[in-house]
């Protein structure tokens, strides 16, 4: 009779989800250092002034909102 095989992850999937971590933590690293991509974009909670008076609307400007087929 045969004993039976123990239940181990191949390497090369170990690999993948070690670089894959790898991968996401360089890639937040990078993102926390570079900042905000927008000029008004800022963390809540967080003012220079210490007013938090952020009314949190968005400047949709000219952008059509309508759902629908044509203008």
């Amino acid at each position: 009779m045969r004993e039976p095989r123990k239940l181990v992850p191949p390497p090369a999937l170990c690999g993948f989800l070690l670089l894959l971590a790898l991968i996401f933590t360089a890639s937040y690293a990078v993102g926390a250092a570079t900042g905000p991509v927008a000029p008004g974009m800022h963390r809540s909670g967080t003012s220079g002034d210490g007013g938090g008076t952020d009314s949190g609307d968005m400047d949709m400007g000219d952008m059509d909102m309508r759902h629908g087929g044509g203008g």
